[in-house]
């Protein structure tokens, strides 16, 4: 891996970026578009000797590009110049109040630099980020393997790509539903969780379907309606047999007034909430309102994986699978046994990076 120095700070701290474009092993539809690769930008912070890794996942529908997260880079690299003391869970949230006021926006490029602070910290204590998290990895829930949209023939050639996961998560969201979820059932018997993705628009077509969904052996409907349809989202949350989890409607913790009595939980992904720090907090404040709590992901490196996996002993349903469905990541495979991602005892995120 080639990372491309842009700044030094005290001589000793130094932030560096590559760009990378993540492809994708298979053409992946959603009921919003398709798309055979992820723009993505690989971040280390270096100090006296440690490195610390970062990802920005960066999907073309929240508008962000190698260009603008390299021009935030170059902000945060001077932003972080100020900062002496040693990290601490403390430290990185002060750090990350300053650099989300850098700019607006810029969601995952602020969360490359808090998981590149993370994984630092951990190495300079010698511990799992995890660990220094106070989170219990015995607690980890099984992750889902996810599938786009496509043909049942093209469904059933890729099913098996999911063996070591207990959970399926399906691609809903057209006229064909029905059809997807039959044809998972024609090969397997996991459990689903449904994610519509925006693509539902009837409400009592939506019930109906929930129901039938339920049926079929889906445990939660993820985003059924348009990201600003609150009030569809509501009625179907106050009739639904199945938990409804906020993605689209929920990007960060300021949106969780919201939204907390429309859906029964959300989706928190590190890539819209900038990263670690605020993810906790906003796990935190959906306990308080009695959300149910997922943990998800874009289509990502195992650097990003393993942040999200270092907190996702705290939440109820995780869909961390998204370094499962690159050809080209640049990181060792987290370490994967009944379908649970296992956390390791190495300090920092306890990544491999692979060498050229």
């Amino acid at each position: 891996m080639c990372f491309i120095a842009k700044k030094r700070i005290n001589s000793q701290m130094q932030l560096s970026f590559e760009p990378l474009l993540l492809e994708l092993k298979h053409p992946f539809r959603l009921a919003t578009g398709m798309r055979t690769h992820t723009n993505d930008m690989l971040v280390r912070i270096s100090l006296n000797g440690l490195t610390g890794y970062g990802e920005s996942a960066m999907p073309p529908y929240y508008g962000e590009t190698h260009q603008s997260a390299a021009a935030f880079f170059e902000l945060a690299a001077r932003q972080l110049q100020s900062y002496h003391q040693p990290l601490s869970a403390t430290t990185i949230a002060t750090i990350m109040q300053e650099i989300d006021g850098l700019a607006p926006g810029n969601n995952a490029a602020k969360a490359a630099v808090d998981i590149a602070l993370h994984d630092l910290w951990g190495k300079m204590q010698g511990r799992p980020v995890w660990s220094l998290l106070n989170v219990a990895p015995e607690n980890m829930p099984p992750s889902s393997f996810t599938l786009g949209m496509d043909t049942p023939e093209v469904l059933r050639q890729k099913l098996p790509e999911s063996d070591g996961f207990q959970i399926l998560k399906i691609k809903l969201g057209s006229d064909d539903d029905r059809a997807i979820i039959r044809t998972i059932r024609e090969v397997s018997d996991k459990p689903i969780y449904a994610d519509a993705n925006q693509g539902w628009t009837d409400r009592e077509a939506a019930l109906d379907l929930t129901y039938w969904l339920q049926e079929q052996g889906v445990l939660l409907i993820e985003q059924p309606f348009h990201k600003n349809d609150l009030e569809s989202s509501a009625w179907l949350t106050g009739r639904s047999p199945l938990p409804v989890i906020a993605d689209e409607s929920f990007q960060r913790l300021s949106d969780l007034h919201r939204v907390a009595a429309c859906f029964h939980g959300v989706n928190i992904k590190l890539m819209k909430c900038t990263g670690l720090a605020e993810a906790v907090r906003a796990i935190r404040a959906a306990r308080h309102n009695n959300l149910k709590v997922m943990i998800g992901c874009m289509t990502e490196t195992s650097c990003g994986i393993s942040a999200a996996a270092q907190i996702a002993p705290l939440c109820d349903f995780v869909d961390l699978d998204g370094c499962w469905l690159i050809r080209n990541n640049p990181f060792g495979m987290p370490d994967i046994g009944d379908g649970r991602i296992r956390l390791n005892a190495q300090p920092g995120l306890g990544l491999h990076v692979k060498t050229s």
